[in-house]
């Protein structure tokens, strides 16, 4: 665990991204003919994965959101990289994938592939779309129907990850949402993802220790948060160590992140500023009292974060296996 930390909603998107494709390229029961239990297998690895390890959850919730967020829901983050072609997967932002997601889809491909009927029906895209929704409802949070037809992308390229910091206020944050086709709203609430999420301390010590001249500490953190936070990341702090960025109840998807917002114990500046914001705080308190409201927003959202540069037969395809290209 001390090896992960969680950026979902921060992580959100760069120019060069395709925009959301029609919803009619998508089905619910896309499957029901060519390997119509494939949900209840991917959800047999999922749980299984979970027991072993809770890392399983936020780095799955970690590992689509930036495959979604460059080039589309495709699983080009999968791909490994070869002398000739430097992946995704290995650009510095990268780097800190934990390889719980990474497993979780691999075990989940090859549970499909031995099931009669179902070898190399299914795409990567689509096993990690069900993954995530399994890991969020697994830990607490909704169950939803998810929308599958995806194919594979057939690019994966480090040079086109272009991931922001955590540091972004709410224009920047609004900005990058809308060139995904997000709108507010659907930005908060996937933020709210974080309620599982770990952080290296690197990603929030000029918070605790150069925020400015005027003060070296955030004025918007908590005060007694910012005495734990320090604690926990000293600045020599070792560069592994990872911490809740949830302070109240980080092993289960709840609507607390939005209750930490309230008492001024979001991680990141990006967190804080959801709060701090008249422009997005009526959502967060609301939530931050309304679970239901909360979890039906996430619904949408990830909704419609699953629809982004989906591919089709035309630009994409179903890998024999998940980290090679065909």
């Amino acid at each position: 665990m001390a090896k992960l930390h969680l950026l979902i909603a921060v992580l959100l998107g760069v120019s060069f991204l395709l925009p959301l494709q029609a919803e009619s390229a998508l089905q619910k029961n896309f499957y029901t003919k060519t390997c119509p239990n494939v949900e209840a297998i991917v959800r047999k690895v999922v749980v299984k994965k979970i027991s072993q390890t809770f890392v399983t959850v936020p780095a799955t919730l970690r590992l689509f959101a930036h495959d979604c967020f460059v080039n589309g829901c495709d699983a080009s983050i999968l791909i490994a990289s070869t002398p000739n072609n430097k992946a995704e997967r290995d650009n510095p932002d990268n780097l800190s994938l934990a390889g719980d997601g990474f497993d979780t889809v691999i075990k989940a491909k090859a549970a499909i592939d031995a099931t009669p009927g179902c070898k190399n029906k299914v795409s990567c895209a689509d096993i990690l779309t069900i993954a995530t929704r399994d890991v969020i409802n697994l830990a607490g949070g909704p169950f939803y129907p998810v929308e599958l037809g995806r194919f594979d992308g057939l690019v994966s390229k480090a040079s086109d990850v272009n991931l922001p910091s955590p540091n972004m206020n709410l224009n920047q944050l609004n900005a990058y949402f809308a060139k995904l086709g997000l709108n507010q709203a659907d930005m908060i609430a996937l933020s709210g993802c974080h309620t599982v999420g770990f952080s290296h301390c690197s990603r929030f010590s000029n918070r605790l220790y150069s925020f400015n001249k005027t003060f070296p500490t955030d004025p918007t953190i908590n005060p007694s948060y910012a005495v734990q936070l320090k604690a926990q990341c000293p600045k020599k702090v070792d560069p592994r160590i990872a911490i809740p960025m949830d302070p109240i109840s980080h092993t289960k998807f709840d609507n607390s992140y939005f209750k930490a917002l309230v008492n001024g114990e979001g991680l990141f500046t990006s967190d804080q500023v959801l709060f701090t914001d008249k422009r997005s705080r009526p959502l967060v308190v609301d939530w931050a009292n309304n679970a239901k409201h909360f979890n039906d927003a996430l619904i949408t959202a990830m909704t419609k974060m699953g629809r982004i540069g989906v591919k089709t037969s035309k630009n994409g395809n179903i890998r024999f296996r998940c980290d090679a290209f065909n």
